[in-house]
């Protein structure tokens, strides 16, 4: 394995108040009940990259029992055959902070050492649900290719903000516009071409052989190649209405079934859950093929959507490809396709805190 995590170790985290964890490379099986603490763990990982999390939730929300202490996630990880330590932390009403190898870090330097994907029961109605999530879902296959991305996206939205407020408060001097639209088109020009090129590399690393429906992927945007003139015209406008109407957060994704030209939004339930796995199997491929390293891959609950045949081809592809894929799971019979190919815990719950067994999986 070029890229794994080695070592998780969680304090006062959810229902984790302490855990840990060692990990040897091959995909990870979290079995047990409901409430046992299983998507708790893979939030944590989901934390040793760049945002919120999987579940988006803000830092003091993550903060188990006694919530004075805050939480801590340590990890080690392993890149090339160099360990890298990592910590992310937050304390009652402070923002989490971030340290790579002793020193503190960015959460954009997360992104640089390790790419990272996740699917969750929440975005099983990706498609057909509102544009933000499917934005937000785009970002993030970006940011496997350009870590830099979530910057660019910070600078854009926050000039946005600004020039909003500026709209809703009636001030039209055009000298406290000029320079937040300037921003706004620079930033904007790059979020824009970043996710062309993920899409356009996505399609180059599609599996027509695979049995997943492989998923042909557009961007719905309509911002104008040169932005900041545009915003400048449309001030009135957008004073109307008290929000920016045109730029890259405006911006939509779409997916086709390719093989019927079917859109996604109409397809059934577990044909919209193999089109978001057929997504973050591409991904995964274009990324190995682009830097070695396939990404970390947190699985929510997947497997139970899908048939024995699709569940063995889910299981061979990650093998495959070298992923450490963390999956979830109810029972361990859902995952006996991997057999010796993956480490199995069982997590159960007493009394509101999440304990962890390893396993050998049927």
């Amino acid at each position: 394995m070029t890229l794994h995590l080695a070592h998780l170790t969680l304090s006062q985290f959810r229902s984790h108040p302490r855990a840990e964890v060692a990990f040897d490379g091959r995909p990870v099986v979290l079995y047990g009940d409901n409430g046992a603490g299983k998507t708790n763990l893979l939030e944590a990982i989901s934390l040793l990259s760049p945002g919120r999390g999987l579940r988006r939730a803000a830092p003091e929300d993550l903060i188990g029992q006694p919530a004075a202490l805050g939480w801590k996630i340590s990890a080690e990880l392993h890149r090339d055959s160099t360990p890298h330590e990592i910590e992310t932390t937050a304390s009652p009403g402070s923002s989490r902070s971030v340290r790579i190898d002793g020193k503190l870090a960015t959460q954009t330097a997360l992104g640089r050492l390790a790419a990272m994907l996740w699917l969750t029961p929440a975005m099983d109605r990706l498609w057909i649900e509102a544009s933000e999530g499917r934005r937000r879902f785009l970002d993030r296959l970006v940011l496997g290719f350009e870590p830099d991305h979530a910057e660019a996206t910070l600078a854009y939205e926050k000039a946005m903000r600004e020039r909003n407020r500026l709209l809703r408060e009636g001030v039209t001097d055009p000298a406290w516009y000029g320079a937040l639209e300037q921003q706004m088109a620079t930033s904007g020009t790059q979020v824009t071409q970043n996710r062309r090129a993920t899409l356009d590399r996505l399609a180059q690393a599609a599996d027509p052989a695979s049995p997943f429906p492989q998923a042909d992927l557009s961007l719905a945007d309509d911002s104008p190649d040169d932005l900041a003139p545009a915003l400048a015209e449309g001030r009135r406008r957008d004073m109307a209405a008290g929000r920016t109407l045109i730029g890259p957060h405006r911006a939509d994704l779409s997916a086709l079934w390719a093989a019927r030209a079917r859109p996604a939004a109409q397809c059934s339930t577990g044909e919209q859950k193999a089109l978001l796995i057929a997504t973050i199997l591409a991904h995964a491929r274009a990324l190995h093929q682009d830097s070695g390293h396939a990404p970390l891959l947190l699985l929510d609950e997947v497997a139970a959507h899908l048939d024995d045949g699709r569940r063995a081809a889910l299981y061979d592809a990650l093998c495959d490809l070298g992923a450490q894929a963390f999956l979830t799971g109810t029972g361990p019979e859902l995952f006996t396709p991997l057999g010796p190919r993956a480490q199995a815990f069982r997590l159960t719950e007493t009394g509101g805190q999440s304990r962890l067994t390893q396993e050998e999986l049927p």
